[in-house]
Formats: C-alpha cells, sequence, structure tokens
C-alpha cells in the first residue's frame, strides 16, 4: 500500500478512482501476484471508468429528466402501441445525435410520449451528450423573462451549444407572436448540427395550422420537420390501462 502523503497527492490530482483500485489492489490476493504493468493497467482502467461514471451522473443531472428512471431497455414493445423496433433501436445508438438531426413524438395523451423521449433522453446522456429536458411552454417563459431581464441572448447560446433538447408537450396552448418568433431563433441556432426532440399531442400535419402564421410556420417546420425522425404512438392511454390493472404496467408503460 502506497503511503498516507501518496495517496493525498493523488486525491489532489483528483485521480479518485485511481486510488480506489489501489485501497482495493491492497487486499486483494489476487493483485499481490500481478506484475507493475498489469497493476499499473488497472490503475487506469479504473480511473478512466470513475470519471465515464461521474461524467455520465454529471449530464444526467443536468438533463433535468421528468422522468429519470425511464431507459431504453424497458420500453413497451406492445403492438398496439405502433413503435417501429428498428427505427428506436437505431435512435437509440445515437448516430441521429452525432449528425444533427431531429426527433419527433406525437400520440394521444398518456402514450407514453415524455417517458419515451426521456429514455431516449436518458441514453443520450449516458453516451456523452448533453441533454435539456424542458415543457415547451416552461422554456417559452423563460424565454419572455429572458427578454426582460437582458439574458436574452446568452440563454439563446447557452440552448445552442446542448446536443439534445426535448422540448415536451409542444402545441399543448395557443401560440402567441413571441413565442413564435422565440421557436424560430431557438431552432434557427441548432438546425443541421444540433438535436431536438419534440413531443406532442398534435400531428405533425396539424403544426402549420397552430402557429397561425404562415411566413413563420414555413421556416419553423422547414428547420425541424423535413430532415427528422418522426414516431406516431398509437392505442389508449397507458395511464388507463395502469389504473384499471395494477401491477401488470411495464416500467416503459408510464408517460
Amino acid at each position: 500500500m502506497l503511503n498516507e502523503h501518496t495517496i493525498n497527492q493523488l486525491r489532489t490530482l483528483r485521480l479518485d478512482g485511481m486510488v480506489r483500485a489501489i485501497e482495493d489492489q491492497a487486499s486483494s490476493v489476487a493483485a499481490a501476484g500481478l506484475g507493475f504493468e498489469e497493476r499499473l493497467t488497472l490503475l487506469v482502467q479504473r480511473e478512466v471508468a470513475w470519471r465515464d461514471d461521474r461524467r455520465v451522473k454529471r449530464l444526467l443531472k443536468a438533463a433535468r429528466l421528468k422522468v429519470s428512471t425511464a431507459c431504453v431497455e424497458d420500453i413497451n414493445w406492445r403492438a398496439s402501441r405502433g413503435l417501429d423496433k428498428s427505427l428506436v433501436t437505431a435512435l437509440a445508438g445515437c448516430d441521429w445525435l452525432r449528425h444533427g438531426q431531429s426527433l419527433l413524438i406525437t400520440g394521444a395523451t398518456g402514450c407514453g410520449k415524455t417517458w419515451l423521449a426521456c429514455a431516449l433522453a436518458h441514453q443520450a446522456a449516458r453516451s456523452g451528450f448533453s441533454v435539456l429536458y424542458t415543457r415547451a411552454a416552461r422554456l417559452f417563459d423563460e424565454l419572455q423573462v429572458a427578454h426582460g431581464d437582458g439574458s436574452f441572448a446568452r440563454r439563446l447560446a447557452q440552448l445552442a451549444k446542448l446536443d439534445l433538447l426535448v422540448l415536451d408537450d409542444f402545441a399543448i396552448s395557443p401560440i402567441g407572436a413571441a413565442e413564435r418568433n422565440d421557436l424560430l431563433e431557438v431552432l434557427d441556432d441548432r438546425v443541421g448540427t444540433r438535436s431536438t426532440l419534440i413531443t406532442s399531442q398534435l400531428p405533425v400535419k396539424a403544426w402549420h395550422t397552430y402557429l397561425d402564421d404562415p411566413t413563420l410556420a414555413d421556416a419553423i417546420l422547414d428547420r425541424v420537420v423535413h430532415s427528422s425522425h418522426k414516431i406516431e404512438l398509437k392505442g389508449r392511454s397507458l395511464r388507463d390501462q395502469s389504473k384499471s390493472a395494477p401491477g401488470e404496467a411495464s416500467p416503459g408503460d408510464q408517460a
């Protein structure tokens, strides 16, 4: 076992994973029989794994996911939901994020849009991508406040740097001119370079009418719809099914 001074120096260098590995090796009979290079390799591997784990935890905390326990391994593939398993599996591989593509998830209330969005966002964070979840209405409120206190440009710059921005419950309430303009600003900074995931009860084909301004609607949809992946969830509300049959809902049934 290394002396306490050396251990403290390693902690000062923030090599906590290596410190833990050294402590484990000191109490391991098997480690005692390893050569210097083998033990050093194990120490370095432990440090890398430690840092990766801390980074993922940091990314997940910053993501502020509404359903923090949602993960792609627990997705409910029930046929009535209309999920394309090959598409979702490909999305879980995160290539769409590497190419700055977007994802639109639509379906009736309670069908699992938010849960699926959080599961894919969770996978993104686990793969090292920066993520932020927010309800669309809440983001619009925050941006209006930012206009008032002079922080709008800074907030836009922060959003533009995110690898994945999740806008949940889009088009759930009427949208005004200020919100339309802000949405265009947010999407314009992200198109082609960063990914946006939007969930909505409203079918994508109805978004142009919802936006209620032909010129801005064309500009907004051009930036998010035409080159995006689309998932339309079907079937009755999973919340209703969960209430009617307690204990039978799988983790992926949550909305």
